[in-house]
């Protein structure tokens, strides 16, 4: 029991969930604080989780039918060069295709019943925010073979997700919910960036044509990583600009050195794709590093970046309201 536990745990890519919660909680932290139906909110975390982990599934789904396509594709060898998180469960044999297309459309259909509960509850704008939700989520695999999956994030974690999750708690559209979501927004399209610089030579293979092997090498990508993390810098003054949030908005500076350090990081793996980065106490938590340390370090040092972010701006943004 606990095997199939951990094998669907593992297809389902549920250490990229914090993403979805931190950036739900900074835009819930707000709704609340201008009265938002909290319950409501709560709820549609739930559903969004969902709808994140039908995205992980049906990725690799679509990936793996797109790989066993290919002339002269060999299971043995792609399973000694692939990243752990990618497909090897299918590959390996441990869960069928089937299985798996099955789990991402069980995925949405929790999702899809939070949703009309929502609707019935909140009113029709509520179907407009699900609709985004669940086409990106379908479409994201093919997205990412045409440069569009940092576009498709930004638009799932930004307005989407913090325009819904307003509306639904206090049925009011809102332009400030859209600007308050860039600075997490952009953390988040950093982390699915370095999946792609790390992946660069990968997806090459593969015939995915992705933002950053549109460069010569993920040495020369990084420049796209460089102005994603000034980005996420200089958004929150937006909030102060728009009269949004205040001064207490620039305590994210204080991630700034995490910032360098996970630029540093990307900068060794484009040198040694083995080299492994040096545990140090602010990279935590790490939890399973599926047997590719220099992979998975890598990707929780900028998921625990944006996590250490969003906590701050939402703190922030409670001293900012009350």
């Amino acid at each position: 029991m606990l095997y199939h536990v951990t094998t669907l745990l593992e297809c389902s890519r549920v250490f990229s969930l914090p993403m979805t919660i931190m950036s739900w909680f900074v835009i819930f932290t707000y709704s609340a604080l201008v009265s938002g139906h909290i319950k409501y909110g709560l709820l549609t975390l739930i559903g969004v989780c969902f709808v994140h982990l039908a995205a992980n599934v049906f990725d690799d789904y679509f990936d793996y039918k797109s790989l066993i396509k290919q002339v002269g594709f060999n299971k043995k060898e792609y399973l000694k060069n692939s990243q752990k998180t990618k497909c090897r469960y299918l590959i390996a044999g441990k869960m069928k295709p089937v299985e798996i297309f099955l789990l991402a459309c069980f995925y949405l259909a929790i999702a899809g019943i939070i949703g009309i509960f929502l609707y019935f509850r909140c009113g029709e704008g509520v179907l407009y925010f699900a609709a985004i939700g669940g086409i990106i989520a379908v479409l994201y695999s093919f997205l990412s073979k045409i440069r569009l999956s940092e576009l498709a994030v930004a638009a799932a974690y930004g307005p989407a997700l913090y325009c819904g999750v307003y509306y639904v708690m206090t049925k009011i559209y809102s332009w400030e919910a859209v600007i308050l979501s860039f600075p997490t927004m952009i953390m988040t399209v950093v982390l699915l960036y370095i999946h792609t610089v790390m992946d660069f030579d990968f997806d090459i293979n593969e015939g995915h044509k992705t933002l950053a092997n549109s460069f010569n090498s993920g040495l020369d990508s990084l420049i796209i990583l460089k102005w994603l993390l000034i980005l996420a810098y200089i958004a929150p003054v937006l909030l102060c600009i728009f009269d949004i949030l205040d001064w207490q908005v620039f305590a994210v500076y204080l991630t700034i050195p995490l910032a360098i350090d996970l630029y540093k990081s990307l900068i060794d793996f484009s040198a040694d794709p083995e080299s492994i980065p040096e545990h140090k106490w602010f990279h935590f938590p790490m939890e399973n590093l599926m047997n590719e340390p220099s992979f998975m370090t890598r990707i929780y040092q900028a998921r625990n970046l944006m996590i250490y972010y969003s906590l701050i701006l939402t703190a922030a943004m409670f001293l900012a309201l009350i």
